[in-house]
């Protein structure tokens, strides 16, 4: 589901500045390497608006190619540093996933699919109240921002066995 920490016109971060490099350095990096995650902080700067990678997601979904557009995304920006704001680059992205250029560039060029993240948008933003990343829904159960193996893991047994509790937020 996309979420926006800073919708345009609020200013994105920049990874040359103290806030991103501090909160990388103290937390994403050390949960990273303790789950053998292979991240960096991308360089691109400043950082890219994401509304139009998100249309491009709902096109991908639409041609059953959601799960592999997200996952080359998300490699491209926090594995190569690309530039996902970018229409050339989230073409190549796709493309690369076997989506077909003109049809995809259509698409992005017409904001054919920007009625539906925006309706997507205002559920996470509005209805459900989410104000950070990551989070976890699991059963009736929201758990919002980085959470131990254990924690997550409860939250899944308790709704295997039926708990749920009304805390989303």
């Amino acid at each position: 589901m996309p979420f926006e920490l800073r919708p345009y016109p609020t200013p994105t971060l920049r990874p040359e500045g103290s806030y991103l490099q501090n909160a990388w350095r103290q937390s994403v990096y050390p949960i990273a390497r303790r789950m053998g995650v292979d991240i960096k902080l991308p360089t691109v700067s400043p950082q890219p608006y994401t509304r139009l990678a998100f249309e491009a997601l709902e096109f991908a979904k639409d041609h059953d190619r959601g799960d592999q557009y997200n996952d080359r995304v998300m490699r491209a920006f926090f594995q190569e540093s690309q530039d996902i704001g970018d229409p050339k680059v989230l073409t190549q992205l796709a493309t690369g996933i076997g989506l077909a250029a003109d049809e995809f560039e259509r698409a992005l060029e017409s904001h054919q699919y920007a009625s539906r993240v925006e309706k997507l948008l205002h559920h996470s933003h509005q209805e459900m109240e989410i104000t950070g990343v990551p989070l976890f829904v699991i059963g009736n159960r929201t758990l919002m921002g980085l959470q131990s193996r254990d924690a997550l893991a409860e939250a899944i047994e308790e709704a295997e066995a039926g708990i749920y509790f009304q805390n989303r937020p």
